[in-house]
């Protein structure tokens, strides 16, 4: 993908990451974490232009769970109250034992898609997200099994290297989906010219998929519209909708960038549209 895809008109598709697993209301209580207020999250986002949710789940003292009965109950909120969005699960962990982190993928009906961590990233002070290559391909196999769209997730220059191991390792469907994350500490670091050498670095054909943490999250979804990529925002991403303002909503977030694709040429890709583009 490139500023010729921009150019050609291509649909962007947005994700709204609805509620992570790190911070919670403490940090934005409008951070959805009961099945309910996930699902009512997702109808909204979708609403506001969203084709993707991506899911979390929480434990009823909002600590993070694995769980697949609690996925389960994510799920069925998000079906009750949306329409057609595709519920991506997300798969990562930081200390968790390795088939906790294959529980999100057991759910009935399975998601269309999930995340896939290409490779460690450190959390906080002590902690560390091994995401180790027989992990990675453990998860995979279990995707393909079950017919489920990895989103490999890409946290810095060396993850890009894991994205062609695991191509030269495994046979991915086409198109290949990839998450180029900006940020703090193990991410990439967050200036325009390390996103065009991401977008640059990525495989021929790839699709690419834009997340900047916090402050980065608008002018990186300008950057990904404008170079034919999609793109990522919610609160668990970014709890703010301007400095000093917490947002209302991720919807909220959703909203804003609909608005800049439309004023910037680039229609929205609705749920349908995005698994023609995606493959699934």
């Amino acid at each position: 993908m490139s500023y010729g895809a921009y150019l050609a008109g291509e649909p962007v598709i947005l994700t709204a990451a609805l509620t992570g697993g790190v911070h919670g209301k403490e940090a934005n209580p409008n951070v959805p974490e009961t099945p309910e207020e996930i699902g009512r999250a997702a109808a909204a986002a979708e609403e506001a232009g969203a084709a993707i949710v991506h899911l979390h789940a929480r434990e009823s003292n909002g600590e993070r769970s694995f769980a697949t009965e609690r996925f389960q109950e994510i799920d069925d909120a998000v079906r009750a109250h949306a329409d057609d969005v595709i519920i991506q699960h997300s798969t990562g962990g930081t200390a968790a034992p390795a088939e906790d982190r294959h529980l999100p993928l057991r759910t009935d009906p399975a998601p269309e898609m999930a995340s896939l961590d290409m490779g460690p990233l450190n959390r906080y002070d002590h902690l560390t997200s091994e995401n180790t290559r027989a992990m990675v391909d453990d998860l995979y196999d279990e995707m393909d099994e079950r017919d489920i769209k990895p989103e490999l997730e890409v946290f810095n220059d060396g993850h890009r290297n894991e994205v062609y191991g695991l191509l030269e390792r495994r046979d991915l469907a086409d198109p290949v989906y990839a998450t180029l994350i900006f940020g703090p500490g193990t991410l990439t670091r967050p200036t325009p010219r390390n996103f065009l050498n991401a977008v640059d670095d990525l495989p021929d054909d790839a699709l690419f998929n834009t997340l900047g943490f916090g402050r980065h999250q608008l002018p990186f979804a300008t950057m990904g519209i404008l170079f034919g990529g999609h793109v990522r925002v919610g609160l668990e991403d970014n709890v703010y909708y301007r400095r000093g303002e917490l947002a209302e909503s991720s919807a909220q977030l959703v909203a804003r960038v609909a608005r800049l694709a439309d004023e910037l040429g680039r229609e929205v890709a609705s749920p349908a549209r995005a698994r023609e583009i995606l493959g699934l």
